[in-house]
């Protein structure tokens, strides 16, 4: 599988520039459709990342950066597991704007693709997920996330199948690893959206910053 219109107007693999996925979130999330078709597609990422996440922290309050967070699936996956301490950032102010009140600490519209205005080692964890797809978020990204999270501390990431050669995912990985940036803990294909057949890899990753 390389590319699949998972429903909207325009294939998602369509997208090319920061514009054009923005405008295309904004207008999903009117009158609340993105989370109705992520109900209807049993997208499965956010609940599979949180599972895989707690198994490596049981410090409920560590602060977590939700990179990607749309209307906050992510953050309603970790406040059921007892987190209670993160912040979130997306490209579309529309997606930010259904996020359920609270549920966040910090909530930044942002581009993932330019510099992260967190400090060094301001996190203990990061997690994205949904947002290495297509047209979105670059692999350079890693480096952020990595420069914003503290040593020891944990990034748990999906990355869309289609992309993965495509935009040189395995081979930032390899560039990681081989670089003892970080130490890879876990890596496979989860299900990602079931009832659209699309897939994605996951990946926890701890960082070595010593």
């Amino acid at each position: 599988m390389s590319q699949k219109d998972v429903g909207n107007k325009i294939p998602i693999y369509k997208l090319k520039t920061t514009d054009e996925v923005m405008r295309y979130y904004d207008e999903w999330g009117i009158k609340n459709k993105y989370d109705q078709d992520m109900v209807e597609w049993n997208y499965t990422g956010p609940k599979e990342c949180v599972e895989v996440f707690k198994k490596y922290t049981k410090d409920k309050n560590i602060k977590i950066f939700d990179a990607g967070c749309g209307t906050g699936l992510v953050g309603l996956e970790l406040k059921k597991f007892g987190y209670n301490n993160y912040d979130g950032a997306d490209l579309s102010q529309k997606l930010l704007d259904l996020v359920p009140k609270n549920l966040y600490k910090k909530l930044i519209k942002a581009d993932l693709n330019k510099k992260i205005h967190s400090e060094d080692n301001s996190y203990d964890a990061v997690m994205c997920v949904g947002t290495f797809t297509f047209g979105h978020v670059k692999p350079h990204a890693l480096d952020e996330f990595i420069r914003i999270t503290k040593d020891k501390g944990l990034i748990c990431f999906t990355i869309n199948e289609g992309i993965y050669k495509e935009y040189s995912f395995d081979k930032k990985i390899k560039e990681l690893s081989d670089s003892k940036f970080w130490n890879v803990k876990e890596f496979f294909k989860s299900n990602y959206i079931t009832s659209k057949d699309v897939q994605a890899w996951l990946c926890l990753a701890e960082i070595v910053k010593k």
